[in-house]
């Protein structure tokens, strides 16, 4: 639709932006870590520690994600139900929940004044729980949709041969959903192993990632060295994970759709159980964090009053304005990116550059490229559009590679000119799906951490950062106080839930999330 020069045009401000946030900061941080490397970093035992739980966390999650989101996926996928549609959809909202609300949520459970009454804190079961919370809906989602996938005649042709239930599985629907599951697994292991808020909350001293590792050399004790090594060793993992994932969605093709098996109503007592079970599995693991941030927050409901101070009206209004700062940009960087990507797979894949390093390494890296604007505000609303842009045009990407090419032909050859073609015809066709990438930018920002806890200072203080440092604090008022915020940016993420969901034209996952840093 547009000409190469047009292209070339529109590709240069993401190029560059990419270049000078990503790219280059990333060789600094190699440049920084690759001497200590060679010389003992591994040798460390309590930092090899830290790598090595880091894995073992990842690699928990997946096996752990596996054995509960299979047959959850395969009763989602076979079982009709009232309220199917809407559970379906819901699998999406961890995605746009922050990682310091799940962290909360589990506390609120599990901590030393849980619901639950079991205090698991300092113990490896809080953290691969608040992981599951995340990674097990991106599991079951997949799974159910490869599920949906195996056609009705070769499954009625399995059964006709005499294979029961179990066999039709193994030979039949485990081999077409395992396309739609093993990239997805990768992408499980990438979310656990460089996420930072989940594990500064739930890891405690002894159960902390990498990650958090490299917060703490950096944060507290300068040591720019031992920070930049394991943050080499952290890309080089999540590296070789990331090219697992493409060379997997490259070798595993999706099958097509071809007469898929339809859901039938649960008519044996069999069917019942095994539907309800799947249920249970997602309100255990998905919604019961988020029950319990609401009840704690409304519990705690009487100490509002003396909640609305200084340094909250700051943070409303910073997030708020960093908030819409981030999308207004972020829509224009994804719109240029998207727009100029065309048969340039090349570019494509450079929108995912931002997905795959971690947030902590990004900040960083920053920070030692440019430590002279670290005071800079402009600096951290640099680094929330590098996290939140790629929504934006990945969702925007898409949307192009659908449009019907005839539409185009058609008011080109009734003499409409490139910038009518594009202001009556593709514009309005391009509208849902950005509003749904911006709807991601927004629960993005609104919900980032890591790199606003790297970067920000004082009088940048945000909702995620405030409600960390209620959390650090002693006193019941405080922990109230932290429930309470913590339900307030519950209520602003569901809301962009809620916009993303009015604004697709079907039930969808996100690409990666990460607002979860």
């Amino acid at each position: 639709m547009l000409s190469r020069r047009s292209r070339l045009l529109l590709a240069a401000p993401p190029l560059l932006f990419l270049l000078a946030m990503s790219a280059l900061p990333l060789a600094r941080l190699l440049q920084e870590g690759g001497e200590p490397l060679s010389f003992g970093l591994l040798s460390d035992p309590y930092l090899r520690w830290r790598m090595l739980w880091s894995v073992l966390q990842g690699g928990a999650t997946c096996l752990l994600a596996l054995l509960l989101g299979v047959p959850a996926a395969w009763a989602l996928a076979r079982f009709h139900f009232a309220g199917r549609g809407l559970a379906l959809r819901l699998l999406m909202l961890p995605f746009v929940m922050p990682p310091l609300v799940a962290g909360v949520g589990v506390l609120a459970l599990f901590g030393p004044q849980g619901l639950s009454g079991l205090d698991l804190q300092d113990s490896p079961w809080l953290l691969l729980y608040g992981n599951l919370f995340f990674n097990l809906p991106l599991v079951i989602r997949s799974a159910a949709d490869g599920f949906a996938q195996v056609p009705a005649s070769r499954l009625a042709a399995a059964r006709s041969l005499g294979a029961g239930r179990w066999r039709a599985f193994w030979r039949v629907e485990w081999p077409a959903a395992l396309p739609w599951l093993l990239p997805n697994l990768c992408l499980v292991f990438l979310y656990c192993f460089s996420g930072f808020g989940l594990a500064l909350l739930l890891g405690g001293q002894r159960y902390a990632t990498v990650e958090v590792e490299i917060y703490t050399l950096v944060a507290y004790e300068l040591n720019l060295a031992d920070a930049g090594a394991l943050a080499l060793l952290s890309l080089l993992v999540a590296g070789g994970v990331a090219a697992v994932y493409a060379w997997l969605e490259a070798r595993l093709g999706v099958p097509a759709r071809c007469e898929p098996l339809l859901p039938a109503p649960a008519r044996t007592w069999v069917d019942c159980a095994w539907l309800t079970a799947a249920l249970a599995i997602l309100l255990i693991f998905a919604g019961l964090p988020l029950l319990a941030v609401l009840w704690k927050a409304l519990s705690a409901l009487d100490g509002l009053t003396g909640l609305w101070d200084e340094e909250l009206r700051l943070a409303l209004f910073n997030s708020t304005h960093f908030t819409l700062l981030t999308v207004l940009l972020s829509g224009v960087l994804g719109l240029c990116h998207a727009l100029a990507t065309g048969r340039w797979l090349w570019l494509r894949a450079l929108a995912f550059l931002p997905f795959v390093v971690s947030p902590v390494c990004v900040a960083f890296g920053l920070l030692l490229l440019y430590p002279s604007w670290s005071a800079d505000l402009a600096m951290l609303l640099a680094a929330y559009v590098l996290l939140a842009y790629p929504f934006v045009a990945k969702a925007v990407g898409v949307a192009l590679d659908s449009m019907p090419e005839h539409l185009a032909q058609a008011a080109r050859s009734l003499g409409a000119s490139p910038w009518r073609l594009f202001r009556r015809v593709i514009w309005p066709l391009l509208q849902p799906a950005l509003r749904r990438g911006l709807a991601f930018a927004a629960a993005t920002a609104v919900g980032e951490f890591a790199v606003t806890l790297f970067l920000s200072r004082p009088e940048w203080l945000t909702l995620t950062t405030l409600i960390y440092q209620k959390l650090g604090r002693p006193g019941q008022a405080n922990a109230d106080a932290a429930m309470l915020l913590s339900g307030l940016l519950m209520v602003l993420a569901t809301l962009a839930f809620a916009v993303i969901e009015s604004s697709a034209a079907r039930p969808g996952e996100p690409e990666k999330g990460d607002g979860r840093a």
